[in-house]
């Protein structure tokens, strides 16, 4: 199953990682989200190959900025 690593800015503390990865995991085809606040990344592992624009589009629903693939 392949793995995306995307660059995230906003992200913070706990809540943020929580929140990114419920938001991203209920996305159809999402089999896993990692977090790293550390490095500002989400790493999202997929069924098939990720839509870049729904991600996207649940990081912006969440209140963080998908800035693109790390």
């Amino acid at each position: 199953m392949p793995a995306t690593t995307y660059a995230v800015s906003g992200m913070s503390c706990g809540h943020c990682k929580a929140t990114l990865t419920k938001a991203i995991g209920e996305l159809d085809g999402v089999s896993g989200v990692e977090v790293d606040l550390d490095t500002g990344q989400v790493t999202v592992a997929t069924v098939t190959e990720p839509d870049d624009v729904l991600i996207a589009e649940a990081v912006d629903e969440a209140g963080y900025e998908l800035t693109g693939r790390a």
